[in-house]
């Protein structure tokens, strides 16, 4: 039977998030990650637990069907393979960060400095495209030590929330990409190994699109409910059912989770009662 062959980080916070999605979406990992390739039983798919920086390289050359990666590293490995979804976490940016006192006028400010980064490719490419000319100093890790210790002028890294920054007294000047997690595949994907990415695709999204969104019921007076259902149009529309009590309807809608506390706030100025918000297991769309 054709199964599909996923990479996927053997350890680290995307991992974590990818391995939760992938167990929300009904696929069971009966070996987890004590071998380097992990079958599952209920759906055509394996695991191959690689390095996060491997896995490009390895979904590239047909080793793996598919690939889950963060964008940025993907960007710097300079493989070209298609995104099949984006997976809206491990959200973060590759940013400019500067010495805190230093006087920054624009991107001309790079010219001659020396930037640390751990992303060359994705740095030197934005040099290229503004046209300036400065020394990269390629670092593994502890990037953002570098101006401290007189090692550069300036770094290329990272940012997720700004705090490391900060705390080695620098501050962010210019955000260069946003990245996420993301499912990639090789064009050379076959037919058969496609159809099951695809299906494989709309578990997660189920999942997804349950993580992003709340059901919400509510009772609301007749006189109302046009103005309640200006404010929660739904998926389609809200859900109106007629309550024992005369002159009273109760509304079923589905909210974004980020619009959802503007919305409840506007629902209750118009008259809405006994809101209950109940979370989303799966969400088809």
């Amino acid at each position: 039977m054709q199964t599909v062959r996923i990479a996927l980080q053997k350890s680290g916070r995307l991992s974590e998030k990818s391995l939760a999605m992938i167990a929300e979406a009904g696929v069971d990992l009966t070996n987890g990650k004590r071998t380097l390739l992990a079958r599952s039983s209920s759906f055509p798919l394996s695991i191959l637990y690689l390095r996060d920086d491997d896995i490009p390289q390895y979904v590239a050359d047909g080793v793996a069907d598919a690939g889950i990666v963060g964008e940025d590293v993907l960007r710097e490995s300079g493989y070209v393979l298609e995104i099949r979804e984006r997976l809206g976490f491990s959200r973060c940016r590759l940013c400019l960060a500067v010495p805190k006192e230093a006087r920054y006028t624009g991107k001309n400010w790079f010219n001659g400095k020396r930037i640390a980064t751990s992303f060359p490719k994705i740095l030197q490419g934005f040099l290229n495209e503004n046209g300036i000319k400065a020394d990269i100093h390629f670092l593994n890790g502890s990037v953002e030590i570098a101006p401290a210790i007189g090692l550069a002028d300036c770094i290329f890294d990272i940012v997720s929330s700004g705090s490391t920054l900060v705390s080695n007294g620098l501050k962010e000047v210019e955000t260069v990409m946003q990245s996420e997690a993301v499912l990639v595949s090789a064009p050379g994907i076959s037919p058969e190994a496609s159809a099951i990415l695809d299906d494989f695709r709309f578990r997660i999204r189920s999942v997804l699109a349950a993580r992003d969104n709340k059901y919400i019921l509510l009772n609301a007076p007749n006189d109302k409910l046009d103005e309640i259902c200006s404010i929660l149009p739904g998926m389609k529309s809200p859900t109106i059912m007629p309550l024992a009590m005369s002159g009273w309807s109760s509304v079923h809608s589905v909210l974004s989770e980020n619009e959802f506390w503007s919305i409840i706030n506007r629902l209750r100025e118009a008259g809405a009662q006994g809101i209950l918000v109940i979370p989303i297991e799966k969400m088809i769309i």
